[in-house]
């Protein structure tokens, strides 16, 4: 019965001791309400500190009362209460106490030792001088901690449904994201894994730091769901290293900023974020070299064509750390030029940059206004990104997307050699070798413009960069994924062997740009990407990160569906980067010259000039035939998909009403028939 009686009392008592934490720290109550609780009870352990100094301090227990006159008590608690009030102890929230909320207690019972001692000399007590120092032990313990003791409860209770996590890192930046997720609900932090064994077996802030071997155990044991990488100075390989080894596990890897964004000031240690595109890659990137980089844009007038594309954006972005003399944007749709002009001016305002950005609307198959343009703003590099590159949307709409790729690109070419501007550098993809789809080809021969143009007469440098499948750029494989992994599945494969090469949208903007100083006129140049990667690793890879799995009976039962659709119209199962196997070394380790042939200026104009034609008569059979003349490799197609070719019921037919040819503007108003003149050269 005493027993039953005692653990009841016992219970009694916990319960109300959490009651009074519940009240008083509870943020929904009325600020006044909890002001007076707090108030009430620091004055209680005010009460109790002096009492027991004063105990501690007289030689005869029994003559404490003797020592606490009336007068020194209320003295001391009326001025307590102001000092406590003035110092802001009721200001702050108990669950996010900090370092300053610390400073700020030490002052508060400092200043009531003070007015201890003040009051214990006006009232003449005859309490001892060792009092004070005892006092002031006391009232900071109290003090302080029942704080501690609220902030803990409250903490712990606030995380019965948080999710545990594992940050990997044990350094300044894994401690500093603890605390940062200590504050909030969302999370609760496990353990820390780092790979330096003098850390293992210690604990920081209540947190023990274990080896990477232990995460299995780890994961399994504590149903840790997501692993936070708090690595942001690791290198590249080591990043990747590590992400390899926790894709085997069930959890999704999430990760920090890396030391440069946090250093610029772009993002801070508990913004976390999706493992980055550069860390899907199996390779390493290739390193920029900035004096390459700089030649052709330095205190030069710049230009971009297609602008507020995924690679034009990223060009943009890259050409503001070489510092040109004037930045000009240009694009056919208003609202993604207005984006990249946004983007760019706030840049420019947060690093100080004082060059001009001008933001022009146009399409680059507008030969005349581009002229102007490059005239007018003495325009001196030009980087043509324009061009519609999604190859199933080109094989739905082949005129416009051929017209696009090479009216454009000859338009724009023309009229930066008629202007006299130093260097044009056209992007172009591993799709144009030896193509099975329009895009390719229509680019294969964009690039055969350019090698005609560095045949004839001009001051104009004409260089071509042709690089693989870009990671995040519009239409990627990989924004895709994500999007299919977040709302459940299916990841939709086209066919479990087709490969690509891949890079991150950095390093292409990077290549393009060195590209524009190591070209000599009709350079084709190539990136060593290193192995292709296979699409349905990529996917498998993706889906792990992102804590599922691709089988149903794993650990945790959350899978996500693989789902091969087959190949889309115009793809091919593997690409390639180059012709033939005559290449040459550059400048850069991993940029190489490719050999290949070529035609000469006056034939590449009448097939360019005949290839426009076929277009603007929307006869597509023709459009696929010059290309298949033209382009090596590009034989056997078919324009079955294109969407106004199959409703108007031409598969298959010669076009049989088509537009008036006169009315069709000639590449150049001098070019009025075929030329005689057409040979196959070496480049």
């Amino acid at each position: 019965m005493v027993k039953k009686m005692a653990s009841r009392l016992r219970a009694m008592g916990a319960h109300s001791v959490s009651t009074v934490i519940w009240l008083f720290a509870r943020r929904s109550l009325p600020p006044y309400f909890r002001f007076s609780g707090w108030l009430i009870l620091d004055l209680v352990v005010v009460l109790g500190a002096l009492y027991g100094a004063a105990a501690i301090g007289s030689a005869d227990g029994a003559g404490v009362m003797d020592l606490l006159a009336p007068l020194t008590v209320a003295l001391l608690l009326i001025s307590s209460a102001v000092i406590f009030s003035l110092q802001g102890l009721y200001l702050s929230v108990i669950r996010y106490m900090g370092q300053q909320a610390v400073w700020d207690l030490v002052k508060a019972v400092s200043f009531s030792t003070v007015a201890l001692g003040a009051a214990i000399f006006y009232t003449e007590s005859a309490l001892p001088a060792t009092a004070a120092l005892v006092y002031w032990l006391l009232l900071f313990v109290g003090i302080g901690g029942f704080r501690l003791i609220s902030r803990g409860w409250l903490q712990a209770n606030n995380r019965t449904d948080a999710r545990g996590v594992i940050i990997y890192g044990a350094g300044e930046s894994g401690r500093q994201l603890l605390n940062a997720l200590n504050h909030g609900t969302d999370y609760r932090v496990v353990a820390f894994i780092d790979d330096n064994p003098s850390l293992h077996e210690t604990v920081i802030n209540g947190r023990p730091v274990l080896g990477a071997d232990d995460l299995t155990s780890l994961v399994e044991g504590h149903a840790v769901r997501q692993v936070l990488l708090a690595i942001p100075s690791a290198s590249q390989e080591r990043r990747r290293a590590i992400i390899n080894s926790l894709a085997g596990l069930p959890v999704r890897v999430r990760t920090i900023p890396k030391i440069s964004e946090l250093i610029s000031g772009n993002a801070i240690v508990n913004q976390i974020q999706d493992v980055e595109l550069d860390d899907l890659l199996g390779r390493e990137p290739v390193p920029p070299h900035p004096e390459l980089i700089d030649r052709c844009i330095t205190d030069k007038v710049v230009m971009v064509t297609g602008a507020g594309g995924s690679i034009g954006s990223e060009l943009c972005r890259q050409i503001l750390a070489s510092s040109p003399r004037e930045l000009i944007l240009l694009d056919i749709s208003e609202f993604a030029v207005y984006s990249i002009d946004r983007e760019i001016k706030n840049m420019c305002q947060r690093q100080g940059l004082r060059f001009p950005v001008v933001t022009l609307l146009g399409s680059v198959r507008d030969e005349q206004r581009l002229e102007s343009i490059f005239r007018t703003f003495s325009v001196d590099t030009v980087y043509h990104a324009a061009a519609y590159k999604h190859v199933p949307l080109v094989e739905y709409n082949v005129a416009e997307g051929v017209a696009n790729n090479v009216h454009g690109t000859w338009s724009a070419a023309w009229a930066a050699h008629r202007a006299g501007v130093d260097t044009f550098v056209l992007v172009s993809t591993d799709k144009a070798v030896r193509p099975t789809n329009v895009m390719g080809a229509s680019k294969r021969f964009a690039e055969l413009i350019l090698q005609g143009l560095s045949q004839i007469e001009t001051q104009t440098r004409f260089c071509i960069v042709r690089f693989g499948n870009v990671l995040g750029s519009s239409g990627s494989v990989v924004p895709l994924f994500r999007e299919q992994i977040s709302g459940g599945g299916p990841v939709t494969v086209t066919h479990p062997e087709v490969s690509r090469y891949f890079m991150s949208i950095r390093e292409a903007a990077q290549l393009v740009l060195q590209a524009g100083a190591l070209g000599t006129g009709g350079d084709v140049f190539v990136l060593d990407m290193g192995e292709p990667v296979r699409i349905v690793e990529l996917a498998e890879r993706m889906i792990r990160l992102s804590g599922y799995d691709i089988e149903r009976d794993n650990m945790f039962g959350e899978h996500i569906d693989l789902e091969y659709i087959g190949l889309r119209p115009g793809e091919k199962l593997h690409e390639e980067l180059l012709l033939g196997t005559s290449v040459t070394g550059t400048g850069h380790p991993m940029i190489m010259r490719a050999e290949e042939e070529s035609f000469d200026f006056d034939f590449i104009e009448d097939a360019a000039h005949r290839l426009l034609r076929a277009c603007a008569e929307m006869d597509l059979n023709d459009v696929t035939a010059i290309l298949t003349e033209h382009v090596i490799g590009f034989s056997g197609h078919e324009p079955r998909h294109d969407y106004v070719w199959v409703k108007q019921g031409r598969v298959g037919k010669r076009a049989r009403k088509p537009v008036d040819a006169e009315n069709v503007t000639p590449i150049r108003p001098e070019l009025v028939g075929p030329r005689q003149s057409a040979g196959l050269q070496k480049d």
